[in-house]
C-alpha cells in the first residue's frame, strides 16, 4: 500500500506524515493512535453528542478522571477506561467522546474508550483493507471463536484459529499472533480475521524454501502428526514427509504405532524429493547399517540356526535370527509326516526353535528356513522297513469316504483303500467293516517314498474266492445262502463263502406265482443249485426251482417204486388165493 499522509484539523505536529498504516502491527498502530489522540487541539466548535473532543486532565480521583474539554464545566471519564497507566497524568491532553452534554445531575459525560474505538475503526476503514496482515492479542472466548485485540476488537472464527486440530481454546488466550483480515463490515463496524490463513501462507513459503534447500541423504528432524496403516506423516517445519512402514525398521512390524506415537520428534533421512508434487519420502532404518549386507556369508544354505518365533501367519512362521533379520518357516517345511494347515499346530509365538537355512534372497530380504530338516526324515528308509508283501498290524487312525488310514509308526501312515477291504462284499464306506481305533492286520501292497504314500490291503490276506469258484462250487453243486436283496428280476443270495449269487425270477419256483416276495423274502435262508458260473465278472447264477424239481423227481420215483412193490405183493397174494381156491 502506498504511504498515506493525513492532516487532521487538530494536528499541529504532523506526527502521522509518511506512515504506512496498512503494514503497521497493532503495537505501532496503538502508539501512533495515542500520539494522535494526545495532540493539543485548536478550538473546536463541534460539541454535539458523539463528537470526538480533545481535553486536558485536570483532576484524578479514585473512580474518575476529570477532563476539561472547553465546555462550561469539566466532564468525567471512568478511570477503568484507561488501559495505560501512563495516561493518568495531570495536564495531559487526551481524546474523548462526548456522550452526554448534561446528565441527571448536570454533569458532562465523556468516554475515553469510545473515542479510542472510534479512532480504531477510522484506522481500519481508511488505512487497512481485506487481506492486510495485522498483529494482535487474543483476549477472550466467545461463541464460535475468539476475540482479538488488533488495536480494536476483531472476531477470530474457530475454523480460522489454526491449521491443525484444536484441543483447548484456552491454550490461545493472552497469546499474540499475526492475523489476516478476512472481512471488514462497515455497517456493523466489525472485523473478521484469520490466523489459519497466515499459517498456510507461512507454510507454503517455508515449504518452497525447504524443498529448494533439501537434498537426498540429508538428516532432518520432524514431528509425527499422523499415523496410518502404511506409514507415518511427519511435519518437517512446514512440509509433510512420509515415512513408509517399510522404511521404519529393518525388522518386521505389523503397524507403525509399534514404534512411534503422535507428537514424537524423529530424526529421519531424506530418501526422495518430488518438488513438483511437494512430496518427500523419508527413512528411519537408513540411519543404521543394513543388516542384510553379506547375509549369505553369515547364513549359507544348510546352516543350522536357532531363533525365537516372532510372528505367525496363515502360510508359516517368522523366526528372528538377529535384530532386523527374520526368516520364514513355510508350513510345508514344518513336518515330514503331518499335513500342516496352520502353523500353530506345530509352533507358538515366543517358542525357541532350531531350523535349517534352505535359501537366501538378499535382494528381496528373504531367508527360507526348514523346521523338519532339523530332524531325521522317517521316510528315508521306509521301503526297507515296509517292503511289498509284508504283513503288518496297525491301528485305524481315521476313516474317509475312500478308505481307512492306519498308523504304522509315529509319522508313518498307510492307506487301506475301500476296494481292498473285501473280495466279496461291495463296501460303500469303510465304516461298514472298520471303526476308528480298531487294530487291523493288512499286507503292504505298494510304497511310494517320494510321495510318502504306503498302500495296504486287507482282502489280500485271504485267497480270492472268485478265482476258485469253478473248483469250490462247480455247476450243479448245491449251495446255501441268505436272501439279501429282492428285485423284480429275481433275488440275490449271500452264500456261505461270502460270494453273491443271483436266482433269476424264472428259477425261483416250479409253481406259478405273481411276485418274487410270494416265494422268498429278505433274510430267508434257502438252498439252490449252481446253474452257471462267470468267474471273470464274479457272477454266479443259481436256481431254487432245480432243487424243487429234483426233490419232486425223487418223490415221484419213490411213489412209482411203492406201486411196483404193491403190484408184486398183490400178485403174490393172488397166487396164493388161487392155490387156496
Amino acid at each position: 500500500m502506498s504511504k498515506t499522509t493525513k492532516q487532521y484539523a487538530w494536528d499541529d505536529t504532523n506526527l502521522l506524515d509518511d506512515v504506512s498504516f496498512a503494514d503497521a502491527d497493532a503495537t505501532t498502530f496503538r502508539s501512533l493512535l495515542e500520539a494522535k489522540m494526545a495532540v493539543v487541539p485548536e478550538a473546536r466548535a463541534d460539541f454535539t453528542q458523539g463528537a470526538i473532543l480533545k481535553g486536558r486532565i485536570v483532576e484524578i480521583t479514585k473512580d474518575y478522571v476529570v477532563v476539561d474539554v472547553g465546555l462550561k464545566s469539566e466532564g468525567l471519564v471512568p478511570i477503568s477506561e484507561f488501559v495505560d497507566p501512563k495516561e493518568l497524568e495531570l495536564e495531559t491532553y487526551i481524546e474523548v467522546m462526548l456522550e452526554e452534554t448534561e446528565d441527571d445531575q448536570g454533569q458532562i459525560v465523556l468516554s475515553r474508550e469510545k473515542a479510542r474505538r472510534h479512532r480504531q475503526w477510522e484506522y481500519i476503514v481508511e488505512e487497512c483493507k481485506e487481506g492486510s496482515i495485522v498483529s494482535g492479542r487474543i483476549t477472550r472466548k466467545v461463541k464460535g471463536g475468539l476475540m482479538v485485540d488488533i488495536g480494536m476488537e476483531a472476531f477470530l472464527p474457530g475454523s480460522q484459529i489454526d491449521n491443525k486440530r484444536i484441543k483447548n481454546l484456552d491454550d490461545y488466550l493472552d497469546k499474540t499472533y499475526d492475523f489476516k483480515i478476512l472481512k471488514i463490515n462497515i455497517e456493523r463496524k466489525n472485523v473478521v480475521v484469520s490466523r489459519r490463513e497466515v499459517l498456510e501462507t507461512e507454510r507454503q513459503s517455508k515449504r518452497a524454501e525447504l524443498l529448494e534447500t533439501m537434498q537426498v541423504g540429508d538428516r532432518i528432524k520432524g514431528v509425527v502428526k499422523n499415523i496410518t496403516d502404511f506409514g507415518v506423516f511427519l511435519d518437517l517445519n512446514g512440509i509433510d514427509g512420509l515415512l513408509h512402514v517399510t522404511d521404519m525398521t529393518w525388522k518386521r512390524i505389523r503397524h507403525p504405532s509399534e514404534m512411534v506415537e503422535l507428537g514424537q520428534e524423529l530424526e529421519v533421512v531424506v530418501l526422495n524429493i518430488d518438488k513438483e508434487k511437494g512430496r518427500v519420502a523419508l527413512g528411519l532404518k537408513q540411519k543404521e547399517q543394513n543388516p542384510w549386507v553379506e547375509i549369505e556369508k553369515r547364513y549359507p544354505p544348510g546352516t543350522r540356526v536357532t531363533g525365537k518365533i516372532v510372528n505367525l501367519v496363515p502360510y508359516g512362521a517368522f523366526i528372528e535370527l538377529e535384530p532386523g533379520i527374520e526368516g520364514l518357516i513355510h508350513i510345508s517345511e514344518m513336518s515330514w509326516v503331518r499335513n500342516v494347515t496352520d502353523p500353530s499346530e506345530v509352533v507358538n509365538k515366543g517358542d525357541e526353535v532350531t531350523a535349517i537355512v534352505l535359501s537366501v534372497q538378499t535382494d528381496e530380504g528373504k531367508i527360507s528356513l526348514g523346521l523338519k530338516q532339523a530332524e531325521r526324515n522317517p521316510w528315508e528308509n521306509v521301503d526297507d522297513k515296509y517292503p511289498v508283501g509284508k504283513i503288518v498290524e496297525a491301528q485305524v487312525r481315521s476313516l474317509t469316504n475312500y478308505g481307512a488310514f492306519v498308523e504304522l509308526e509315529p509319522g508313518i501312515d498307510g492307506l487301506i483303500h475301500i476296494s481292498d477291504l473285501s473280495w466279496t462284499k461291495k463296501v460303500s464306506h469303510p465304516s461298514e467293516m472298520l471303526k476308528k481305533g480298531d487294530r487291523v492286520r493288512a499286507i503292504v501292497l505298494s510304497v511310494d517314498k517320494d510321495s510318502r504314500k504306503i498302500t495296504l490291503g486287507v482282502k489280500q490276506l485271504a485267497e480270492n474266492p472268485c478265482q476258485t469258484i469253478e473248483r469250490t462250487i462247480p455247476v450243479g453243486s448245491i449251495v446255501a445262502g441268505v436272501v439279501t436283496k429282492i428285485a423284480a428280476f429275481g433275488a440275490f443270495l449271500e452264500l456261505d463263502n461270502g460270494l453273491e449269487a443271483l436266482v433269476h425270477v424264472t428259477e425261483l419256483s416250479d409253481q406259478a406265482f405273481g411276485s418274487v416276495e410270494e416265494v422268498v423274502k429278505v433274510g430267508d435262508r434257502v438252498t439252490a443249485k449252481v446253474v452257471r458260473l462267470d468267474p471273470e465278472h464274479k457272477k454266479i447264477a443259481a436256481s431254487i426251482k432245480e432243487i424243487l424239481v429234483d426233490r419232486n423227481q425223487i418223490d415221484r420215483d419213490e411213489i412209482v417204486l411203492s406201486d411196483d412193490e404193491c403190484d408184486v405183493d398183490q400178485t403174490s397174494r393172488g397166487g396164493t388165493d388161487e392155490q387156496d381156491e
